[in-house]
This record gives structure tokens, C-alpha cells and sequence, in this order.
């Protein structure tokens, strides 16, 4: 096991031996580059990965059963899974799909996907968890061919966020369906909006005309936590569950975040008129934001943070910075979208939660904007979304903060920002001056106004690869940072000699496609989850099912830590205090049909699931 302050010693030392003196785009001169930047594992002229001391564990193979593969010595075991009672006498799953929405209401929902682990005390805490959306296959008796009222819902108590208390009992946890803190937070649940958008005319409805009490949270891909206890759930590909069975046109600003005047296969809009765009087209600007639970309370309203933007949220990385302001990074997952940064306005206040709690209400969103080098690394900005700033003016169709956060979309293209290949998950390394972000993939790379080049370096990207950069001096709220690629993602059995291949630290031996879910333990061990094919064929041949693996941030080094189950993907990653369990999600395993019966077997529906990863010999995960 690593100590802290040997790692970054090795980690500085080894990046000031390769970064040599250059200038940022303001002309600062990178004065102690020194941070993560050692390895480029990209440049095919580096040596073989060193071995590395912190990934101690068998690498396990690629994959195409239906069962979730760990290396010798580790065990994988179920935790919860989607209709499972979260409460004392609520029903048990049925496989048969006709339990109603009161049911589905008091069980886990659907697809699992980012979580928080919040101790309560050494063998208690509680968990909160993603339900991002639902698979109408196995939702219902009938498929989902033709809904009814109830039937959606019961999609809609399906979706949103799942909080339960666990237990720790002879050395394993499991759900106390007694917990006081229990609870589902779903599309139907009454929220609030803070932040400057509250209250603007562009989100008032008939049912809200003061336009801050918002319902319901859906679409919840990743999360984030807060250093004062509380839960980030981000609203992603919420224009799913919009549509109009009449006919008429949408805006362009609803066009950009995929709203249309069509069906939606959802079918909420046939029977919840809030989901009809053309009735009540300011409903979708409720949806795409940051939403913050307190976990401990369950009468407690979610609060829905404007200052932090409007986009499809992956995620939300918070981090600390050394002045005490608390700075989140924020990708948008979508094919030619952003990346994102908000600094909050006031300083975290060490012991003082109730204040805290106000921190993410008033804040600066800012975009990335990165040089388009051909080396595969080098600098980049932070530019400022403010009204009346760089272009974010009445004459350029932005008349106030408010619509700037909106339309955050809009205003990233009105300041030059990058095109990126979706931007998914953040995490800032523990020693908090590097961050890594994954681009999963963008098969329109190199077409529609998306150039190739910089951290974007494939047209049709198919494979994805994996962003770090480094503020200037450390400090997550200077405008300025270097970057390079720690991994490109590729398949060295069927490409050759180029960048398809993927990095230097990718072979036949750990390769994947699209990188996802991403996070650090304490010991600084990145650990990666995959959201991509799973065909086993042409060029994805040989990566078999999606998976996690484990990388080094110091030497480069990747292992295979995980494979999971049919047509899963593998995503969600908590670990308890002692990092002695890995809490990982496998969402929709036998999506589209797909021949999984994962995780009961035999003839039964394949549910998502939660499960814990520990050791034999009762160890730290990884070490």
C-alpha cells in the first residue's frame, strides 16, 4: 500500500522529467508542471508499461457469460436488485410483470446507476443510488406495446433515485428494509430550483406559474457527493420521455437537447399531459440539472441547482479547492458537446453543513476550450459563462443569466468552446491536483463542425479514450490547464500501427471500447467502467462483454478487474469506509432481448442489480 506523500512525490518528479517549459494561452509560463502529466502511454515511441504496486490482483479475462467474473480470490455477491422491497412489508419482484405502480413505488427501481456510500457508523450506513431508466420488456406483462394510465405510472415510480439504509452483518452488508432513511425519489416527487433560473418566466408552467417548484427527477445517469453529506443525482437524456402525438414545431434551442414534436416511446405524453411539449413546452426546461439529496432525511426536498447548468449531466466531481471554494466538473453526454466547471461564489465552512448546503445555489459555470495540438497533449482555458460576457449578450439572443444557464448548450457554442467526444464521467485524483475525465465515443467525429484533433484525435471514434489535465498551480478555479490523453482505447488484434490500435498501455490482453463510469480509490487506483459493444465481432472482436478494469495513473498500467454479465453495462462505484467492499452496478443485462437471466437464473427476467466485490481474506479491494 502506497503512502500519500510517496505517491506524489513519484507522481510530480515523474511528470516534470516529461513536461518540458511551456506557455499557456494566456502567456503564464507552466510554472511546476509537475502533477500526473509523467507517462504518455499514448506516444507509440514510450517502453513498455512498468509493472505497477498498486494494482495487486490477477487480471481476469475477456468475457461473454452471463455472470459477473472477478479475479481469484475475490468473490462477487448480489446487494439489491431492480424490484426488490426497499421497505417492511412491501412485495417481493414478480416475474410476472403485472405488479402495479403502488408496488413498484416501494421497491428498488430500474437500471441502476451511480451511487454514494454514506456511513452512519462503522457497520451502518446508507446508500443512494441511481434508477436511470426502465426497460418496458420486462417492465411489463404486455412489453410496453400499448400503456395504460397506470402503466406509466409505474415507468414513473420506476425511475429516479433509490436511498436505503445497509447493515453490516458477519462481515457482509445488506439492505435494512427498517431504516428510517429509506425512500423513493421518483418522476413524481415535488422538488425545488435555486440558483438563478428559478422562478424565470422560460420555467413556468399552468401547474407552476411561479416556476420553482419543479416535479420529479428522471434519467439519472451518474452523481456526485458533497464533502456536507449530501447526494448529486444528474438529470441526463431527459428529452426521452417528451414527445406530442400532434403535429407542430419545436424551437431550436428544444431541437438541441433532442426535444421533437413526435411520439415518444416512453409514452408518458399520451397519459401525463406535463410531458406534451407542444401543450406545455416549458416543462422540459425543468429537467437537465443538478439535483442535490440529503440522504438523511427522507422528508427532505431535493433541490434542483441551476447555477450548475443545463445539458444532459453525466456527472458531478466535486472537489474542494485550497481556497475553500468548492469546484464541480461537469461533462455533457452527448456527441459534440462540453465540458463543464462551476466554481461556487461563497467558501466551504468546515463543521458549518447547514451553510454549506447554499454553496451550489451561486456560482461562475464555465466551458472548456482545448488547443488542437496533433502531440496529443497541451494546454487548454476555462472560458466564463456569464451574461454579458464573451458574447453572451441580448444581441446574440441571451437576455440574462437565467437563459444563459438554460440554453447552456447555446452559450458553450457562443464562446468557442470544444467539441467533445461525450463527455461522461470526472474524477479528481485524491492527491486533488489532476483530473481525468472519459470521452466514451462519437461516431460523428470529423463530420458536422466536429474537427479531429486534440483530445479528440479519431474521426468516428468508436473506441473512446480517457482525458487528465492539470490546473494551473493546483488551483481548480485558475482559467488555465494542461492535458494529455492517459489512455486511447482501441483494438490492437484488428488495428495496426495506428491510433485504432489504441495507446501504448492497451493490449490484447486488458482492451476495451467506451469508457464510462470512472472513480478513484483512496489509494489512488482508477478504476474504469465500460458502456460500449459488446458484439464480440469485426472491430470490437475479442473485447467481449462490458466490463471494469483498473489502471495506474503513474505508470499507465490497465488490468481487467471485472467482466459482467449478457448486454450489460457495467456502471456506479462506491466503496465502503474501509474499502474492504466495491459496490458496483450492472445495468439493463439483457437489453433488446438479449439471452441474460442475470442475476437469479434459470427462466427468470434479468434484472439490474447492485453487487459488492470483496475479497476472500477479508482485504482492501485492489491492494
Amino acid at each position: 500500500m502506497w503512502k500519500r506523500d510517496e505517491q506524489d512525490s513519484q507522481l510530480t518528479q515523474m511528470i516534470e522529467a516529461r513536461l518540458s517549459r511551456r506557455h499557456f494561452l494566456t502567456g503564464t509560463a507552466v510554472a511546476g508542471a509537475g502533477a500526473f502529466l509523467a507517462v504518455n502511454p499514448v506516444a507509440k515511441a514510450v517502453a513498455a508499461t512498468p509493472k505497477s504496486s498498486l494494482l495487486n490482483f490477477e487480471a481476469v479475462p475477456a468475457s461473454t457469460a452471463d455472470t459477473v467474473v472477478v479475479p481469484k480470490g475475490y468473490r462477487a455477491t448480489p446487494l439489491i436488485s431492480w424490484g426488490d422491497p426497499i421497505f417492511v412489508g412491501a412485495p417481493e419482484f414478480d416475474q410476472s410483470g403485472k405488479q402495479d405502480a403502488h408496488a413498484q413505488a416501494h421497491q428498488f427501481g430500474d437500471n441502476t446507476d451511480g451511487m454514494s456510500f454514506f456511513p452512519l457508523s462503522e457497520n451502518r450506513g446508507v446508500m443512494a443510488i441511481n434508477n436511470e431508466y426502465t426497460n418496458y420488456e420486462y417492465l411489463f406483462a404486455h412489453k410496453g406495446d400499448q400503456l395504460t394510465a397506470d402503466d406509466v405510472r409505474k415507468a414513473q415510480a420506476a425511475v429516479g433515485v433509490t436511498i436505503v439504509e445497509v447493515i453490516r452483518k458477519d462481515g457482509q452488508w445488506q439492505v435494512d428494509r427498517s431504516g428510517q432513511r429509506n425512500r423513493r425519489i421518483t418522476a413524481n416527487t415535488p422538488m425545488m430550483f435555486t440558483g438563478p433560473a428559478a422562478g424565470h418566466a422560460l420555467m413556468r408552467t399552468q401547474a407552476d406559474p411561479a416556476g420553482i417548484k419543479p416535479v420529479g427527477t428522471f434519467n439519472n445517469c451518474s452523481n456526485g457527493q458533497t464533502p456536507w453529506g449530501t447526494y448529486l443525482t444528474c438529470e441526463e437524456n431527459f428529452d426521452d420521455f417528451f414527445g406530442s402525438n400532434q403535429s407542430g414545431e419545436v424551437t431550436a434551442d428544444q431541437k438541441r437537447y433532442g426535444i421533437s414534436a413526435s411520439p415518444s416511446d416512453y409514452q408518458w405524453h399520451q397519459h401525463d399531459d406535463r410531458f406534451d411539449v407542444l401543450k406545455h413546452p416549458n416543462e422540459a426546461n425543468r429537467f437537465g440539472w443538478i439535483v442535490e439529496i440529503d440522504p438523511n432525511d427522507p422528508f427532505s426536498t431535493p433541490m434542483k441547482r441551476t447555477a450548475l447548468g443545463r445539458f444532459k449531466h453525466e456527472n458531478a466531481a466535486l472537489t474542494l479547492n485550497k481556497d475553500g471554494h468548492a469546484v464541480v466538473y461537469l461533462g455533457d453526454d452527448e456527441r459534440g458537446e462540453h465540458l463543464y466547471k462551476f466554481v461556487s461564489k461563497h467558501r466551504y465552512q468546515a463543521g458549518n453543513d447547514a451553510t454549506n448546503r447554499k454553496l451550489l445555489e451561486e456560482g461562475t459555470l464555465y466551458v472548456a476550450k482545448f488547443d488542437m495540438n496533433v502531440d496529443l497533449k497541451g494546454q487548454g482555458t476555462w472560458i466564463e459563462l456569464t451574461f454579458g460576457k464573451n458574447g453572451l449578450t441580448p444581441e446574440n439572443g441571451f437576455n440574462d443569466q437565467a437563459e444563459v444557464l438554460i440554453f447552456a448548450r447555446r452559450a458553450a457554442t457562443q464562446v468557442g468552446a470544444t467539441t467533445m467526444d461525450r463527455p461522461e464521467w470526472v474524477a479528481v485524483h485524491p492527491d486533488k491536483k489532476h483530473v481525468f475525465c472519459t470521452l466514451t465515443n462519437n461516431k460523428n467525429r470529423g463530420k458536422d463542425g466536429q474537427p479531429v484533433g486534440g483530445p479528440n484525435p479519431r474521426a468516428k471514434n468508436h473506441y473512446g479514450q480517457i482525458l487528465r489535465w492539470m490546473p494551473l498551480h493546483g488551483d481548480h478555479a485558475s482559467d488555465s490547464f494542461v492535458w494529455d490523453l492517459y489512455l486511447i482505447a482501441g483494438n490492437p488484434t484488428v488495428h495496426k500501427g495506428d491510433l485504432y490500435a489504441g495507446s501504448d498501455n492497451v493490449n490484447g490482453q486488458n482492451m476495451f471500447n467506451s469508457p464510462d463510469g470512472i472513480g478513484f480509490d483512496a489509494e489512488g487506483r482508477l478504476w474504469i467502467q465500460t458502456d460500449g459493444n459488446y458484439s464480440n465481432q469485426g472491430d470490437f472482436a475479442g473485447q467481449g462483454n462490458n466490463q471494469m478494469l483498473c489502471g495506474d495513473p503513474i505508470t499507465g498500467e490497465i488490468r481487467r478487474f471485472l467482466t459482467g454479465p449478457i448486454a450489460c453495462e457495467i456502471t456506479g462505484l462506491a466503496f465502503s469506509p474501509d474499502y474492504k467492499t466495491m459496490f458496483v452496478g450492472v445495468q439493463h443485462p439483457g437489453e433488446e432481448g438479449a439471452p441474460s437471466h442475470f442475476p437469479d437464473g434459470g427462466d427468470t427476467k434479468p434484472r439490474s442489480t447492485i453487487m459488492m466485490i470483496t475479497r476472500d481474506d477479508g482485504g482492501v479491494i485492489g491492494a
